[in-house]
């Protein structure tokens, strides 16, 4: 469970509640089952309308990834790339078929598989590289559905109360229910702008974040696979690979991702030649 997410979420609406309670408003005084209905169903099937009906069907599991995203740790996917890199240099490249149905990260397989089997260098880069464009697009899809509805639901917060203020204006001879019914009408706009700057911008956000961190996943993984089927050294093997964990702003001025760090495929400083242990 991504704690982020829940505390933000009870944080924005503590916040809204707390700001009504506090000018004497009442919680009783923001529900409106009517407004409530137009809004949110009008938002998705403007979102249905705009996207496809296969990613309209998974938005429930979408919801659901939002709050639990795919954990990546990148240590232990470096220092596992790096185990198969030493395997694969002591016992051959073959010797890898038999981790391959203990992995549970398709590119990973898919890209072990190739290798196991033979292709060349280009091809499985092709490939790989093919199907984390394929992720990205996904993500990229998944996300533009939540800034759709994001961008869908203050609209439909302003037709509920353009259609509020027509039945208040429709009935100005009832002077003693006029102010109760623009407050109500105005209700609309205020779950329309709500539900899109709580709900759906955030979570497309959050979206967008989280393929971010799977495309540096992804990458990682690439480059392993490549690195191994080359024969690199596990030590540069490690050292290129963990480029990807440095953050660019705590880098020196001028200073180069692979300064200092062994060339691919030649040992790191201080080892022998031949000498593949892992530090």
């Amino acid at each position: 469970m991504d704690f982020g997410v829940v505390v933000g979420l009870a944080l924005a609406v503590a916040a809204i509640l707390g700001a009504d309670l506090i000018d004497g408003g009442s919680l009783v005084s923001l529900l409106n089952p009517s407004a409530a209905l137009l809004v949110i169903g009008g938002t998705i099937g403007a979102t249905a309308i705009s996207n496809q009906v296969t990613d309209m069907l998974a938005l429930p599991r979408l919801v659901l990834t939002a709050f639990r995203p795919p954990k990546f740790d990148l240590p232990a996917e470096i220092e596992r790339l790096v185990e198969l890199a030493l395997k694969a240099r002591r016992n051959g490249l073959l010797s890898l078929e038999e981790d391959i149905a203990g992995i549970d990260d398709p590119l990973l397989c898919r890209g072990l598989q190739m290798v196991v089997d033979g292709a060349d260098a280009d091809a499985v880069r092709g490939v790989l590289q093919t199907e984390m464009v394929l992720r990205q697009r996904a993500a990229t899809r998944q996300a533009a559905l939540f800034e759709s509805a994001g961008g869908f639901a203050p609209t439909m917060g302003i037709i509920g109360t353009v259609m509020g203020l027509i039945h208040v204006l429709a009935n100005l001879q009832n002077a003693v229910k006029l102010g109760p019914a623009i407050a109500t009408a105005f209700l609309a706009t205020f779950y329309g702008i709500s539900t899109a700057n709580v709900f759906w911008l955030p979570l497309a956000n959050k979206m967008k974040q989280n393929a971010r961190a799977g495309t540096v996943r992804a990458e990682v993984v690439v480059e392993g696979v490549l690195s191994i089927q080359a024969g690199d050294n596990p030590s540069s093997v490690r050292e290129k690979l963990a480029v990807f964990l440095q953050d660019s702003r705590a880098k020196p001025a001028g200073a180069s991702p692979a300064e200092g760090a062994p060339a691919s495929g030649e040992p790191a400083a201080g080892s022998e030649p031949g000498d593949h242990r892992v530090a």
